[in-house]
């Protein structure tokens, strides 16, 4: 099944529900069908065809889930941006992605012509507001098109949502997310995120909509769900806890930073957050300490999900049940957990021969079933690496205890999660590099109370040079996106080395993350 049908089935039997609201814009489930059904039509005169890419570089306004749908019924890969990404690394996905064209909010209007040349198959640039040379403006597109439109048939393994994630060699890697995927995805989110999810729900968009709250996004449509979109660029706390008071939230993914945020935030007591049912935090480890005071200011709604693009939003979870503030130690140990095998998912932990290793024993995680990605787009080799015999091998750490329950340890690809966000130490380290002060650099996460991990840079000077910790960091922001920058510097005479010559990322992690009680 087409999964943009989801959409078409919710419209024609709820088609007076309320199904997006952003400040004062609301849109009616037959309104944003009909939108969307627009928008497919619209991207087939344009000689958008069905197997084609759109790449989608928004903040979180309704026009994006309207794009993902659109792209979705014209069965076209929609390949979502990370909107905090610097216009390089923009660039390099929707050149990567040979998207035939973009549709963007106008704060990326300017971005968008700093790099035009750089994306030569993108024939049609389609902006939101205030159009300049090349650019299509939405409305205008949207306007004479039919609502008329038949959910293009196609594959199940057809190719419908382009996840790009950082790659270990810097460049970003597609993960090609197909019908099939996300219709498990969605099915598994009735099964253990939001039971009896239906109608009468409504889901907060506090994160972006391009990558996790975007996934969520789709089950609450095939639900008829409201979809409330934060009327802000940034995390606000207070707003948040009114939006969910206003409209009775009853679920919204977030990250673990949003989570401590909401449950550090004065306004926690201000407001009725009662409906809320699911708050799912992933994307990064939450302490047991933080876990349990958000179960006492928030209620027994937290639920964690440990997913990856290759496996979107579904390996394991750890359930309502298991969010306790008091009980027999085998019970509070698991709140240190990332819980146990979604419905429909195979976990295992796997040893260095890709053997299923002893309970209680280190290794690989591991995962097969109908969410595990068709591959990497035009990358053959990494999707050899990561898909083995059926297995999606995550490049996580950990053991799993006699009750299947799963312990994420450390990550055997370094990579590091500071506010959800995922950063590879090697697209930071390949431009600190390039500083002409430093000899050598070695990249890793840190404890930080907000952000879960925060990212430190491990420099070498050259013999006779000098450097400010500010200086290597400005560096930074003009080369790669904010987030990824370091946040301190630590010059050092020399990087642990093995015998080869390789450096020891583990020891120099150790030194930051000693006594702490969970290690990523």
């Amino acid at each position: 099944m087409n999964i943009g049908t989801l959409l078409t089935k919710s419209a024609q039997t709820f088609p007076d529900n309320l199904a997006i609201a952003h400040g004062k814009r609301r849109y009616t489930y037959a309104q944003f069908n009909a939108r969307a059904n627009r928008l497919a039509n619209a991207l087939r005169g344009l000689g958008v065809q069905q197997g084609d890419n759109v790449a989608l570089l928004q903040y979180n306004y309704p026009e994006m889930l309207e794009s993902m749908f659109g792209c979705f019924k014209a069965g076209c890969g929609a390949a979502p941006i990370n909107f905090r990404l610097h216009p390089e690394e923009y660039a390099f996905i929707i050149d990567h992605s040979e998207s035939k064209a973009v549709i963007f909010s106008s704060e990326f209007n300017q971005g968008i012509l700093s790099v035009r040349e750089k994306i030569p198959g993108a024939k049609r640039l389609i902006t939101l507001a205030d159009p300049e040379q090349e650019m299509i403006l939405y409305e205008d597109l949207l306007a004479p098109a039919s609502d008329a439109w038949d959910d293009a048939a196609v594959q199940p393994d057809g190719l419908a949502w382009l996840f790009y994630t950082s790659g270990t060699t810097g460049l970003p890697k597609g993960a090609m997310l197909t019908h099939r995927n996300l219709l498990a995805m969605s099915m598994n989110f009735y099964a253990d995120i939001c039971p009896g999810c239906g109608p009468q729900d409504a889901i907060l968009h506090a994160a972006p909509l391009s990558h996790g709250s975007g996934c969520y996004a789709l089950p609450n449509v095939g639900k008829a769900a409201a979809n409330i979109i934060l009327e802000s660029k940034s995390f606000d706390a207070e707003l948040v806890f009114r939006t969910i008071q206003e409209y009775r939230i009853t679920n919204m993914f977030a990250a673990p930073t949003m989570v401590k945020l909401l449950v550090d935030s004065p306004s926690v007591g201000r407001y009725d957050h009662s409906s809320l049912k699911s708050l799912v935090y992933g994307g990064g480890p939450m302490l047991v300490e933080d876990s349990k005071e958000a179960l006492r200011k928030l209620g027994p709604c937290l639920v964690q999900l440990y997913g990856q693009a290759e496996s979107p939003m579904t390996i394991t979870y750890l359930p309502h049940r298991d969010h306790v503030l008091d009980g027999p130690p085998e019970r509070m140990r698991r709140l240190a957990s990332a819980g146990f095998a979604r419905t429909d998912v195979e976990v295992k932990i796997f040893d260095e021969n890709d053997n299923e290793a002893p309970r209680g024993q280190m290794g690989e995680i591991v995962t097969r079933s109908d969410l595990a990605m068709k591959g990497y787009w035009r990358n053959p080799q990494a999707t050899a690496e990561t898909l083995r015999n059926g297995w999606v091998h995550t490049g996580d750490l950990g053991y799993m205890d006699d009750a299947g329950y799963v312990f994420i340890m450390d990550r055997s690809k370094d990579m590091i999660i500071t506010g959800g966000e995922n950063v590879y130490p090697r697209e930071v380290e390949e431009v600190i590099i390039r500083h002409p002060s430093i000899s050598e650099v070695a990249v890793v996460g840190v404890p930080d109370p907000k952000w879960g991990e925060a990212i430190k840079a491990v420099c070498v000077l050259k013999e006779g040079h000098a450097v400010s910790e500010q200086e290597i960091i400005d560096f930074c922001r003009d080369h790669i996106a904010g987030y990824k920058k370091p946040k301190s510097i630590d010059f050092v005479d020399a990087l642990p080395k093995n015998n080869y010559g390789k450096v020891l990322k583990r020891e120099i992690r150790g030194r930051y993350w000693q006594d702490r009680e969970r290690k990523v």
